[in-house]
């Protein structure tokens, strides 16, 4: 009997491998039925929820791609900065990039904005939209916007050629600038406002960069501050104040004084300038912890996370005590998200990565 229940396993194996061509496009066919309008907005409930399409900064990480927070306000989808491979998270984690109703630039430091023009592209070829992708963000932004604008004006010409007017129609190719002035004093200045959403930019410590600011949203009940690159600052704790979700960039200063030590060794002259140098412009996980802290914020989110984490343990030495001066909170990386139930005080994390 076991012979024959061998030989029947062994036959129907041989002919699954033969027919695996088959199968795969079988499967593959199904998967495609069901992935290919997925949309995480239609599953989601009225809220903010604020998601990592990118937690990391410049340095390449295996789980933190450039900076990148998508933000959804009932159901609309926004994104603040466009790092590296962040709009192509926004596809693997169920957003429709066509969905996309407006950016916002914390500043222009390059890993912030340099997949601006793909993720103007992709909306532009993946959605309806009637008008081009909009781009908040501080005086110069403009320029910013034309750089890429003009960069991509071949393609422009290209994708209408190939696909007409239902796929790439010209009048929503590219992007709309729409600057603001850097809000002084440490008050806020309203960028935005639309179906019950409010976005208010703040002027961050970032200098010598300048512009630099951070965002805070703010949705029937809900707020999520995110910060943008700056150092430790008075004026973030100051509109932090009760905002149930703090997104907040993170530098470890003895992580990066290692690799400073290690480049020094080994006559890297231009790593040990580097690690240096970026020291004096970035808040450090203890410092965002004392802000969230004093703040009385309802959970802290760390991104922009330098150095990469790469090796089990790490985060431990990321924090380097951080995680005793303000214990909720979470070290990010790419696909993390939260929602915050409009007229609620819920916070939850509904994914904890890719």
């Amino acid at each position: 009997m076991k012979k024959i229940v061998l030989f029947a396993v062994i036959v129907a194996a041989v002919a699954a491998y033969s027919q695996r061509a088959t199968i795969l496009a079988v499967v593959m066919a199904r998967g495609l039925d069901t992935r290919i309008n997925e949309n995480i907005l239609t599953s989601l409930d009225d809220g903010l929820h604020v998601a990592l399409c990118g937690a990391g900064g410049p340095m390449p990480a295996p789980n933190a791609s450039g900076p990148c927070v998508a933000v959804v306000a009932g159901d609309q989808l926004y994104v603040v900065d466009s790092g590296t491979d962040g709009v192509r998270n926004l596809a693997r984690m169920g957003y429709q990039v066509g969905d996309v109703a407006a950016v916002f630039i914390t500043h222009f430091h390059s890993d912030h904005i340099d997949t601006l023009g793909e993720m103007a592209t992709l909306r532009w070829a993946a959605g309806s939209n009637p008008s081009p992708l909009p781009v908040h963000g501080p005086t110069g932004v403009e320029t910013v916007v034309d750089g890429f604008n003009t960069a991509y004006s071949h393609d422009f010409v290209y994708r209408h050629e190939h696909h007409g007017d239902l796929v790439a129609p010209y009048r929503s190719a590219g992007m709309t600038a729409y600057p603001f002035q850097l809000p002084t004093d440490g008050n806020l200045i309203r960028v935005f406002e639309g179906g019950g959403l409010t976005v208010d930019a703040l002027g961050v410590d970032h200098m010598p960069v300048d512009p630099a600011v951070g965002y805070l949203f703010s949705y029937k009940g809900r707020t999520a501050l995110i910060t943008g690159d700056t150092d430790k600052s008075a004026v973030i704790e100051q509109h932090a104040k009760g905002v149930d979700l703090l997104v907040h960039e993170a530098l470890a200063p003895n992580l990066v004084m290692m690799m400073n030590a290690a480049a020094a060794k080994n006559g890297n002259a231009v790593m040990e300038k580097i690690t240096f140098d970026i020291l004096d412009y970035h808040a450090s996980p203890k410092e965002a912890a004392e802000t969230a802290r004093d703040a009385g914020v309802g959970h802290l989110l760390y991104y922009h996370i330098v150095p990469p984490l790469v090796f089990p343990g790490q985060e431990l030495l990321f924090l380097d005590g951080a995680e005793d001066i303000f214990p909720d909170y979470t070290v990010g990386q790419d696909g993390v998200s939260f929602s915050l139930p409009a007229n609620s005080d819920d916070i939850v994390k509904t994914r904890s990565g890719l």
